[in-house]
């Protein structure tokens, strides 16, 4: 008798696409247990910002790696696939059926997939490469690496930076890296998933009243907190979107208007990105919900999920 595979659940997408509500909905309908797989909620000083579900909300189902990291302590791709395939042994273990949530592909493509085995980059080629301004480094991306400077955004510092000191340092793209992925836990589990992408009017109203409502309920003191602590700018929790925009109010470069729409644009511009990585690059056979998560449609995705009533 061949034994079956334990199932994992996943659903994820842009910000403000309903993740949480349908992950929440498909915990209360099936009994799981709900893993944070987005960078920004893992974070103990984002609570507001980064969206992170309600304690009324977390009191309906057990949530886990939401809020567990300092902001000081940044947590890589593999660092989070650590954690969270721990915790899906772990659920795994009670009986349960764990439902990992988010919008950070890179994390859900390090947890099924594996990691890159990247060598330590040369201390010097990162400090050239990280005080160098994203235009030249683009400049000598397309030398080191012209696939990839092609493929990223030309204002994507962090990732540009990235693929650079990765081709300088080591002799091999980072993509020829990545084909050599190890440790995903992807072979190992029945992978339910499903991706959301509403249509784009929806989502971006969506994204300019989350936006508004964090103004209103919280951001700015979350921000005030952050700036206290003096933490380095180009750390994760600091370039989250809406830091920089309320940082700018709190020193009076920006009004709060002027807040509110540049955080409303920011964010806007990230689901933009999202959905067009989540529309291209999971496998193809990963179902697609294409129609706003509300009331009226939560069964139909939910049974894409396997949990029809």
């Amino acid at each position: 008798m061949i034994k079956s595979l334990p199932p994992v659940a996943l659903v994820a997408g842009p910000t403000a696409s309903g993740k949480s509500a349908l992950a929440l909905a498909l915990a209360k309908r099936s009994g799981g247990v709900i893993v944070n797989a987005d960078a920004s909620q893992i974070y103990r000083d984002l609570d507001v910002l980064s969206a992170r579900p309600s304690a009324e909300e977390m009191a309906e189902a057990e949530h886990r790696l939401f809020g567990v990291r300092d902001g000081a302590e940044p947590c890589s791709a593999a660092e989070y696939a650590a954690l969270a395939g721990a915790e899906i042994i772990d659920i795994h273990e009670s009986g349960r059926l764990p439902i990992l949530v988010g919008g950070t592909g890179l994390y859900v493509r390090s947890l099924l997939d594996g990691i890159a085995p990247v060598p330590p980059i040369d201390p010097e080629i990162r400090r050239k490469v990280r005080a160098a301004s994203v235009t030249d480094n683009r400049a000598e991306l397309l030398k080191a690496d012209p696939d990839a400077a092609a493929r990223l955004n030309t204002g994507d510092t962090t990732r540009i930076a990235r693929a650079l000191e990765v081709a300088l340092s080591t002799k091999r793209t980072l993509a020829e890296w990545q084909d050599r992925r190890e440790g995903g836990i992807g072979g190992a589990i029945a992978l339910r998933s499903l991706i959301l992408l509403p249509p784009r009017d929806w989502l971006n109203r969506r994204c300019d009243e989350r936006f508004a409502a964090m103004l209103e309920d919280g951001a700015v003191a979350e921000v005030e907190v952050l700036l206290a602590r003096r933490l380095d700018p180009d750390l994760p929790v600091m370039r989250a979107i809406g830091v920089r925009e309320i940082a700018a109010m709190l020193r009076g470069e920006l009004t709060r208007d002027g807040a509110l729409a540049a955080g409303q644009y920011a964010t806007r511009r990230y689901a933009k990105r999202q959905y067009t990585w989540f529309a291209h690059q999971p496998p193809a056979d990963w179902p697609r919900f294409a129609e706003p998560v509300e009331e009226a449609t939560l069964d139909a995705a939910l049974a894409l999920l396997g949990a029809a009533e």
